[in-house]
């Protein structure tokens, strides 16, 4: 049960933070087809991620950077494995669940105890979010998502 929870969270994770934008310049993002999230929009790019955990978790300066490397790092392992044919979609979908859950244990390791309890907090609501969705047959975000 617990190993079905975690799968689902991370594919939920995942479905809501798999950051890919198509950029033109340097400094004005556009939207792609690999950059809509279901017809949502782009997504958050790292830099808008931790500033959204910065607001809901309160982050230190130093958390902050390393955060986002966490989110940069994901965003450049998401991108190559996106753009490679060679693995079946299955395949693909189980990598990018785990490249997801390695950056949330890397950005939970770096929370003192208060902030993973209001992470653990985001990430089960997130869950049930996405398992309600999955039964409606919609998608949707909330503000706790990162």
């Amino acid at each position: 049960m617990l190993k079905h929870s975690m799968l689902t969270l991370a594919l939920a994770s995942l479905i809501c933070a798999a950051p890919v934008v198509a950029q033109n310049a340097p400094d004005q993002q556009q939207p792609s087809a690999e950059s809509m999230h279901h017809g949502r929009g782009p997504m958050m790019d790292p830099a808008q991620r931790t500033a959204h955990l910065t607001k809901k978790l309160n982050l230190t300066a130093d958390q902050q950077a390393k955060v986002q490397d966490i989110f940069k790092s994901e965003q450049s392992q998401m991108q190559s494995l996106h753009n490679d044919s060679s693995l079946s979609r299955q395949d693909r979908r189980a990598k990018m669940m785990d490249i997801h859950k390695t950056s949330n244990d890397q950005v939970r390791a770096l929370l003192d105890a208060t902030q993973q309890k209001k992470w653990d907090e985001m990430q089960a609501n997130r869950e049930q979010r996405w398992q309600g969705n999955r039964k409606d047959g919609q998608s949707g975000r909330d503000s706790d998502d990162q």
